[in-house]
């Protein structure tokens, strides 16, 4: 269903008006990098789509990035909110690919061809709907995929409150986001919803009370097998009960990660974790397009945040680093008094970026090289920016690299107000 340019408020024309700022370059690296701050409207403030999210073209010279929006999302009521292109060769240049209100869950097609995004209009105020679109990235031919405004197909739910991030299969196929679940009004668990983008339809793969904060992951390899997995995370210790209310378990050992085919088989355990000193940090991602993941752990004998590489090995029962089988690469154990929160891989899996001490006022951004995976550390550690972020949830650092690993993109708020950084030559 073809659609014109959305008619909510009028679009805006490109803009060019990045700023350079070596000042936030570190000292070491500042003859031969470039930084750029890609936002500056003092009024409007602007921040990168969630580091993991598929926002870049193939080429890496092209990426989606959001208008009023924060590093974790977006207020689905906000009318300045816009997802936005932003043409690195053209000069930094922000094109409009948005205008319609309530716009989350963006992802760029592999082959760099389509903007998918999600209408979220699920409270009754609104229609108690959610739609799927797609816009070509020169923002042309706009169509309504599919609109969800009915229970799920063999299913009494329906999605409501949808997940700020979608994923999309290496082929894509495709497309996959979470939820939280409504049965009749009364809140029930999470699910991962998949959608089939050449019939299109939609299938609800997995549900439950532990599924709040899933950062649904497709593997991003080439292989039609690898292809079907999705990272997903599982939040033990927060759950909705019988009732819809978010509740803390009593026992708190943390999230685990797992991996789950797309057609809801071949549940998988990432051993991360869930032993009463280990815990995940909370976020996780492929290691380029390998079938080895990485996530950040937090450490209490040691008072550490480490990175840790793994295979998911199958299901052992919600233990963690226990699981039988599960193979562990700690990538900083080199590194002095690891703290590391957020990261992100290249898309051939060896050049790594992460934040460092990010709740300090300066924070770090810090590069470095993946060896041999499963076995080398991180190495040739090299900070290459100082964000002078205030480390507030709505301004974190966020970093990630383009495809090609040869940029670096990360928030921060020391202009007063959270905006999108660049840092090109890498």
């Amino acid at each position: 269903m073809a659609e014109s340019a959305p008619a909510t408020r009028p679009a805006r024309s490109k803009a060019t008006s990045f700023v350079r700022r070596p000042d936030l370059l570190d000292e070491a690296v500042r003859d031969r990098l470039e930084l750029i701050q890609l936002t500056t409207d003092p009024e409007v403030g602007g921040s990168h789509i969630y580091m993991e999210a598929p926002v870049f073209t193939p080429g890496s010279r092209q990426f989606v990035l959001q208008r009023s929006g924060h590093p974790h999302g977006s207020d689905r009521n906000d009318p300045n909110h816009q997802f936005l292109l932003c043409d690195i060769e053209d000069n930094c240049s922000l094109h409009p690919l948005t205008d319609e209100l309530g716009t989350t869950g963006p992802a760029v097609s592999p082959d760099g061809q389509y903007l998918y995004y999600f209408v979220d209009e699920t409270t009754r105020r609104r229609g108690n709907r959610a739609i799927l679109k797609r816009v070509r990235l020169d923002g042309t031919e706009r169509m309504t995929l599919m609109v969800i405004d009915h229970d799920l197909p063999g299913t009494s739910f329906r999605p409501s409150r949808l997940y700020p991030l979608a994923t999309i299969s290496s082929d894509g196929k495709r497309l996959a986001i979470s939820a939280l679940l409504t049965k009749r009004v009364r809140p029930e668990p999470f699910g991962l919803l998949v959608f089939d983008l050449e019939r299109p339809s939609v299938e609800l793969i997995i549900h439950g009370p532990t599924w709040s904060n899933m950062h649904p992951q497709y593997c991003r390899s080439l292989d039609p097998e690898l292809g079907h997995d999705i990272l997903i995370q599982e939040n033990h210790e927060q759950y909705v009960n019988e009732k819809g209310e978010r509740v803390r378990a009593p026992n708190w050992l943390g999230a685990d990660i797992h991996v789950i085919r797309d057609d809801g088989t071949n549940f998988r355990d990432l051993p991360w974790g869930r032993d009463g000193n280990e815990y995940c940090q909370g976020h996780q991602c492929w290691r380029g397009r390998t079938g080895w993941a990485i996530t950040s752990t937090q450490v209490r004998k040691s008072a550490e945040a480490q990175l840790i590489e793994s295979l998911p090995v199958p299901a052992g029962g919600h233990i963690g680093l226990n699981t039988p089988g599960g193979v562990r690469n700690n990538l900083s154990r080199t590194f002095p008094d690891p703290h590391f929160h957020h990261f992100a891989t290249d898309i051939a899996g060896e050049r790594f970026i992460t934040d460092a001490e990010p709740f300090t006022p300066e924070g770090r951004i810090m590069f470095a090289r993946l060896g041999e995976p499963g076995r080398d550390p991180l190495g040739d550690w090299t900070c290459i920016a100082r964000p002078r972020s205030s480390g507030q949830k709505s301004a974190h650092l966020h970093p990630f690299l383009s495809p090609d690993g040869t940029m670096a993109f990360f928030n921060s708020d020391e202009s007063g107000r959270c905006q999108a950084y660049m840092v090109r030559g890498l």
